[in-house]
């Protein structure tokens, strides 16, 4: 009976074959989550942007079809029940939002007062500030700002790193025009 040595070697993976494979995978992976980390943050700070021109852009279109003065502003309280809108010189945006009908046009959530939209608080440290201390954004019956205080406010997001790679900004002018730039796209949102 003759005996071949290839039939004799139990199948399996040698040691060397086996590490060979762990550096493939390691290179793959040092190369791939970097990347993947780059594109989901820069989706979640996309659409965190977003959230707030979606609903400056839907409380200017309301309070044009309406007829009346439509408020948007920092939420103290996000809560559906009693929701509250901060002092309006807050900045912190990242906490949620609330849009309105104000009706007596005082940037506060009185008892007859519809509520339209509750945005909440991000999760995470990213954070949502504005420039000269805009915590409420009253649209006219014209879809333009009342009392803006300046010619434009921004309002600029960052992740909780502060990087600019990701860092987006809101621009809104008097005239009711909003949307958002990243700084690759204008070195001044930083």
């Amino acid at each position: 009976m003759r005996c071949n040595a290839f039939s004799a070697r139990q199948a399996g993976v040698t040691l060397v074959e086996l590490l060979t494979v762990m550096v493939i995978a390691g290179i793959l992976m040092s190369i791939g989550i970097p990347s993947y980390r780059y594109i989901t943050t820069n989706n979640r700070m996309s659409t965190e942007a977003n959230q707030l021109l979606g609903d400056l852009q839907y409380a200017r279109s309301e309070a044009v079809k309406e007829g009346q003065s439509v408020t948007v502003c920092v939420a103290a309280s996000t809560s559906p029940t009693s929701p509250a809108c901060a002092a309006t010189t807050a900045t912190t945006w990242e906490k949620g939002w609330i849009e309105f009908s104000d009706l007596n046009n005082d940037q506060k959530i009185d008892s007859g007062d519809p509520v339209l939209r509750i945005e909440n608080a991000f999760v995470g440290g990213d954070t949502f500030g504005s420039n000269n201390s805009v915590g409420a954004i009253t649209f006219n019956r014209s879809g333009f700002v009342n009392a803006l205080g300046a010619a434009q406010v921004t309002v600029t997001l960052h992740d909780s790193t502060s990087a600019s790679a990701y860092t987006r900004c809101l621009y809104l002018t008097q005239a009711g025009m909003a949307y958002v730039q990243t700084h690759a796209q204008n070195s001044s949102c930083s």
